[in-house]
């Protein structure tokens, strides 16, 4: 499997800068205009920052190479920080709450934004869009977990800063309007703000638990399937898979193939190596010859009499 830790690297430190940046914005123009849903989107930005850190540190770590220590290689660490991620948007997602809780039992303080730290916003958001795309493209061209994840958190945070947007323009026309109702808003919309924040965290910790718990990867009955197909196999049983498609994939089985030989039992099982890595690419196979009377029919742990 290719070490493409250079290029995750690169990624993370231009994202880092773009959402320093970003971070930086947001908290100005945050307190300058008493804006709850805003410092809530700032503080909703210093966790991108805090994923890219932790993205560099795991990323130190996560080789795809396997070694002494490691003999089945790194990949979790980049799990382990997929899952830093979520912790974080947690975090992130209480602090908006009780800010915003705080505010309906204190009362609010009207904001004044002007169109200048508005324009301001509108390039916060171009950013975050261009950040998101570029880290979900390059994360899935190279299959990095971590550059995934954290796309899909700067995704999440492309949608809170619109929301904001809309409250603050619904807040400066409040008095234009004599609507002072309309300050409600930015307190209001701090709650959606939480929520998306706490989906995108489910959602990493989602795609990256299985990988951790080593998770069933592959059907076991899809991987029989392909195995019966090559010649010279008679039985296929204790098919065991786990890992992340896409991304590497372990597969361990029993098999009984029709060879007199070790030369010829080994040929047989080159072939059904061969034709895994063409369907499941990355994997790395793990096969157990057997002798014709350890012949069974599970396929699979817990799954037993299945016709072969």
């Amino acid at each position: 499997m290719p070490d493409h830790r250079a290029k995750i690297r690169q990624v993370l430190w231009i994202t880092l800068l773009l959402n320093l940046f970003v971070m930086g914005l947001k908290a100005v123009v945050g307190f300058a205009t008493g804006s709850l849903s805003l410092q809530a989107d700032a503080l909703h930005s210093v966790t991108d920052s805090l994923n890219n850190v932790l993205g560099l540190v795991t990323n130190r770590f996560s080789s795809p190479i396997p070694d002494r220590e490691h003999p089945y290689g790194h990949q979790k660490f980049e799990a382990i920080g997929a899952l830093g991620i979520a912790a974080f948007l947690g975090i992130a997602c209480f602090e908006i709450l009780k800010g915003s809780i705080e505010r309906i039992f204190i009362g609010i303080t009207p904001i004044q934004i002007s169109i200048a730290e508005l324009w301001l916003l509108l390039i916060v958001l171009g950013i975050n869009i261009f950040v998101a795309f570029y880290e979900r493209n390059v994360g899935k061209r190279i299959g990095s977990p971590i550059l995934i994840a954290d796309a899909k958190h700067t995704m999440s945070d492309i949608w809170v800063t619109i929301l904001v947007l809309a409250g603050l323009l619904g807040v400066s026309q409040a008095k234009t309007l004599n609507l002072p109702q309309l300050q409600w808003l930015d307190v209001i919309l701090a709650f959606p703000v939480a929520i998306l924040v706490f989906y995108s965290g489910w959602t990493v910790l989602k795609d990256n638990l299985p990988w951790l718990v080593d998770q069933i990867a592959i059907a076991p009955e899809a991987i029989h399937h392909i195995v019966m197909e090559v010649p010279g196999v008679i039985n296929c049983h204790d098919i065991a898979s786990r890992g992340l498609l896409g991304r590497q994939v372990f597969i361990e089985m029993h098999l009984i193939v029709d060879a007199s030989d070790v030369e010829t039992a080994h040929q047989i099982t080159e072939k059904v190596e061969t034709r895994l890595q063409e369907r499941f690419n990355p994997v790395r196979v793990l096969i157990h010859v057997e002798p014709p009377n350890y012949q069974s029919n599970q396929i699979s742990f817990g799954i037993e009499n299945q016709s072969l």
